[in-house]
């Protein structure tokens, strides 16, 4: 048996999400889960739901004026939320 340069668990676990392609996955879970801190509270206060699939990020919110406020900064909001990440993850946003 070959000895190679030593993992750590991390690494490991880095390699195997990659590998069965959840990487991804664990992203969209990440940048939904990032949504309170990257707005506020303010804001996360109208959030009735959330979720990201294949890089969109659907938001569902309870007041208009917010809404459309939010459609507004979108790309701002998409820069912080990939910017919190480190990697492009979020595509677009849709906010209903």
């Amino acid at each position: 048996m070959k000895r190679t340069q030593a993992k750590t668990i991390g690494e490991i676990v880095q390699d195997y999400l990659k590998q069965e392609n959840l990487d991804a996955a664990l992203d969209e879970h990440r940048a939904s889960a990032l949504w309170p801190q990257i707005v506020g509270q303010g804001i996360n206060r109208y959030t009735v739901t959330r979720w990201v699939k294949d890089g969109v990020m659907h938001v569902q919110l309870s007041s208009a004026p917010l809404r459309n406020e939010l459609m507004l900064n979108r790309s701002r909001v998409i820069q912080l939320i990939n910017e919190a990440l480190g990697r492009e993850v979020i595509k677009d946003i849709v906010f209903y």
